[in-house]
Parts: C-alpha cells; sequence; structure tokens
C-alpha cells in the first residue's frame, strides 16, 4: 500500500493532503502538533475505510520527532511531505528587526524539516516511489522577487530552497527524490481569504506534479502547476 507521512497536517493544506491521500487508498500518518484540537483529521481519521493514524509531533522538537519515527519502525513511506510551517512578523523591517521572531521562523521553516527528514530517511529509502517534499513559497525565489517586505519568512524559505538542494545532492546515491514546491497563494489560515487557490485545488495539482517527478528532478523548486521556478 502507498504511504504518505505529512507534517502540520491538523488544518490548511496539509489536512487537505491528509483527505486527498486517505480518500485514494493511501496509508497516511497525519503528524501535528495538539492532535486533540484538530477536529477535522480526526474525523477523517473515524471514516470506515480510510486508513489514517494521527501522531503528535512539534517538528522543533527533536524528542517529538524521534518518538513518531520509533513508533513507524519498519513503516514505509513513499512520500514525505515537510508541510509545517510559520509565517513569523511580516511587518518588521530594516531598523526595527524581531530577532526572536526571525529565529522562531527558521527553526521551525529550515531547521524542523531537515530533522524531520534525517528521522525517517530510512522510512523512505525503503519505500518505492522514495519522495520528499519541502512545501516552500515562492517568496522564497531571490531570482522572482521585484518587492520589499516579509524579510523573516522570505529568508527561511531561501535558506530552506538551498537545504533542500545540498540535501537532493547528498541523498542521491540512496535513490531519493527531494524538491521544493511553492503551492501557490492558497485560502488558508496563513494565506488569507484573498487568495486565488483553494487548497483542494492546490493540492490537487501538487499531487499530479509528485506524480511525474522522475530522478532527474532531485533538487529542484518547481511551482504548483509544475513549471520550474528561479531560485
Amino acid at each position: 500500500m502507498d504511504s504518505v507521512l505529512i507534517t502540520g497536517a491538523g488544518r490548511g493544506i496539509g489536512l487537505e493532503f491528509a483527505r486527498q491521500y486517505a480518500t485514494d487508498g493511501w496509508q497516511v500518518f497525519a503528524c501535528c502538533r495538539t492532535p486533540e484540537s484538530a477536529e477535522e483529521l480526526n474525523t477523517l481519521s473515524a471514516t470506515p475505510g480510510i486508513k489514517l493514524s494521527i501522531h503528535k509531533m512539534d517538528t522543533t522538537d527533536e524528542a517529538s520527532i524521534k518518538a513518531v519515527a520509533d513508533d513507524l519502525v519498519g513503516e514505509e513511506i513513499d512520500v514525505l511531505i515537510n508541510n509545517a510551517g510559520i509565517s513569523g512578523r511580516r511587518d518588521v523591517e530594516v531598523g526595527s528587526m524581531d530577532y526572536d521572531s526571525w529565529a522562531e521562523v527558521m527553526q521551525t521553516n529550515v531547521f524542523a524539516p531537515i530533522k524531520v527528514t534525517e528521522a525517517f530517511m530510512d522510512h523512505v529509502c525503503e519505500s518505492y516511489m522514495q519522495l520528499v517534499v519541502m512545501i516552500s513559497s515562492r517568496m522564497g525565489s531571490i531570482g522572482d522577487t521585484t518587492s520589499s517586505g516579509s524579510m523573516i519568512y522570505r529568508s527561511s524559505k531561501s535558506a530552506l530552497n538551498m537545504a533542500m538542494h545540498s540535501l537532493a545532492l547528498e541523498t542521491k546515491s540512496r535513490g531519493l527524490t527531494t524538491v521544493s514546491v511553492h503551492p501557490g497563494w492558497v485560502r488558508t489560515d496563513m494565506g488569507g481569504s484573498e487568495a486565488t487557490l483553494t487548497p483542494h485545488e492546490s493540492v490537487s495539482a501538487l499531487r499530479n506534479l509528485f506524480f511525474q517527478l522522475r530522478d532527474s528532478d532531485s533538487g529542484k523548486f518547481f511551482n504548483y502547476d509544475g513549471t520550474e521556478l528561479p531560485w
């Protein structure tokens, strides 16, 4: 059976990934910080015929990550989706930087996905698809940036893309395909109500992209529609 592990699965894009994969018959390992408050995820898990387990994971806490990895020893994970992330303060500018917020965002958006990938590396390597996905953002593209603002969030996604690319090179010999993807501007708590895509539209497009990826795509940065994005 195909399987997927998703971080940040309690809401937004992560929840939609869980819903679509579970509905299509995949084994879903849904990870979130507070399972007790993830009402929609719990309802999905209780649906007859759905193979979805919920795991408590704080992606900034190595012990929390390891506990889930230990619980899933022996389980193959075809697709690992590092989705959990935060935006941090978007109103800061040079002269009034909030370095505590910046550090928190880097911990969550850069360090955490690498920690999770390290912890589940063997699970993914033992699978058929061997795919690792970093949910990044076009806002992290230096070549695509034409306006100021959101320095904290932008820099975290740029750093994540660099870490992903390095990871792809280091794990090539193990057969992994590792990519960063921009999900589009999505109507979530982070994206806001004015966003142009629904979670369903974004995730459907991303899943189609994942299906088409080849070994030669490892280390690349893609838009949700499958086009390659500049660094």
